[in-house]
């Protein structure tokens, strides 16, 4: 197998502290100088091929995936970028973003960051008056899209909580018994909480008095969110200054950023706690990730299942990479997570090709769907519309679509790919990212031109769009 060179230098030192290991003990372990693996770790050298050939026979991971992942994640989003009008006088190339994203990722952060703001000040100075605009603060990144960036940057994966989770699973239990008598049971002999039923209050989901020790839940919530709701309150009594102290190394500008990430850890301690990483991955590759299945086999709803899949990230012990979303009627993308190449857009809608709008036409079905992408990598997509809320007949519910989906070359480990015609070049649908950054020329669905598209405009012909984009 040839290997390019490689600067993984993340990958390598997130391993080496996944294993509690110095450099000088990591590095005697792989057969390396302490200088060589500094360097390594610090981009400042390519691994080679024996040091990669060590590194998997001495923790039994994959080569793949050490080769993609996070850097696929930063150059996606450092493209989209660059993709914008301001940046007309620079176009750089693929080696030119990949040796960014290696060597520089703080650079690229730092790049995508100010971007988002440049954003977010241009879209507020277009939706205000002049008046307005004169007295009012310019604004950056909010806190949820900055929270959303710590965790798209992480791999949606927390070392620390995660372990955490997994080893109090073990020992409640959790995947071989009743979770809700599991769960139940911790929290009063722990922590001496009491779960009660609310009365006559629709939005109540949960409640907990820290004084009175009392867990006051909905008594008309699903089973699945129940159980998932008991689990966040273990998360915030039993790993709460892990939390806590993750939370704060991330540096986050704004106290609301730094308090919802807090939500967004415990939500993790809990999906981690409810679906434990190894018992969970061993159940998908043994149902080969049948969705109905694994909720049953769980007690969790589709969308924690869909959710927990995209978190099987950890070193040395990865599952297949997913992608994840969920989606509302409007296009708007809710969640969002990939560990594989194919990249959400970070602005606007998603590809109206991809099959996940279908599933609002056809609920309580699983749609099907090969799709292409502009770079030519092919992607099984899985699509199902969920129904939330509505705890009552005069109750609204919310209508989701969730899409998951791997690379085809992963295809056979999915149940709902036996049928289909995988080698079909024809069977794949041309999709792309967002209209936006989207390459095609000539596709009939194209809600806007491209940023850097360039217009002719022939007032004697017209085809199904109302303009042709240059081919460059």
């Amino acid at each position: 197998m040839a290997i390019g060179k490689l600067y993984i230098g993340r990958k390598v030192r997130d391993l080496r502290l996944a294993n509690r290991a110095t450099q000088a003990q990591f590095a005697e372990r792989i057969g390396i100088s302490i200088s060589y693996l500094n360097q390594i770790e610090n981009n400042q050298r390519p691994v080679s091929a024996s040091v990669l050939l060590s590194l998997a026979e001495k923790f039994k991971i994959d080569l793949a995936d050490l080769s993609a992942g996070e850097g696929d994640r930063l150059m996606s989003a450092l493209s989209e970028t660059l993709s914008d009008p301001i940046f007309a006088a620079y176009a750089p190339n693929l080696q030119e973003l990949k040796l960014v994203t290696q060597n520089a990722p703080g650079l690229a952060h730092a790049l995508i960051a100010a971007h988002q703001a440049y954003r977010h000040n241009s879209e507020q100075l277009a939706s205000i008056d002049d008046t307005l605009g004169r007295t009012s603060g310019l604004t950056e990144n909010t806190p949820y899209e900055e929270v959303r960036d710590f965790f798209h940057f992480v791999d949606n994966y927390i070392h620390e909580i995660d372990l955490l989770a997994e080893k109090l699973a073990g020992e409640l239990g959790i995947g071989d018994t009743d979770s809700y008598a599991a769960l139940n049971g911790y929290l009063e002999q722990a922590f001496g909480v009491r779960i009660t039923r609310a009365g006559r209050d629709d939005d109540l989901i949960r409640s907990y008095d820290r004084e009175a020790r009392i867990l006051t839940l909905n008594p008309y919530l699903p089973a699945a969110t129940r159980d998932f709701q008991i689990a966040l309150q273990i998360a915030q009594l039993s790993a709460g200054q892990a939390i806590d102290a993750i939370a704060r190394n991330a540096a986050f500008r704004t106290s609301e950023a730094y308090e919802i990430c807090r939500i967004g850890l415990h939500n993790y301690f809990a999906g981690a706690l409810i679906l434990p990483y190894r018992k969970f991955m061993d159940a998908a590759r043994e149902v080969r990730h049948d969705l109905d299945l694994l909720s049953v086999r769980f007690g969790a709803s589709l969308e924690q299942v869909c959710h927990r899949l995209s978190t099987l990230q950890r070193p040395g012990l990865k599952g297949i990479p997913i992608f994840f979303a969920r989606i509302d009627r409007a296009g708007n993308i809710t969640k969002r997570h990939s560990a594989a190449k194919l990249q959400f857009a970070r602005f606007g809608a998603a590809c109206p090709l991809w099959n996940v709008h279908q599933a609002f036409e056809s609920p309580g079905r699983i749609i099907r769907q090969l799709a292409e992408t502009p770079d030519g990598v092919r992607y099984l997509c899985l699509s199902t519309q969920i129904t939330k809320g509505g705890r009552g007949f005069h109750l609204a519910r919310q209508h989701y679509a969730l899409a998951l989906g791997c690379e085809i070359s992963y295809a056979a480990n999915f149940v709902y790919a036996d049928d289909m015609d995988l080698g079909n070049r024809a069977a794949y649908d041309p999709i792309g990212i967002s209209c936006r950054i989207c390459e095609r020329t000539t596709c009939a669905a194209r809600a806007v031109p491209p940023l850097k598209g360039r217009l002719v405009i022939d007032h004697e012909r017209r085809a199904t769009l109302p303009y042709r984009l240059k081919e460059n």
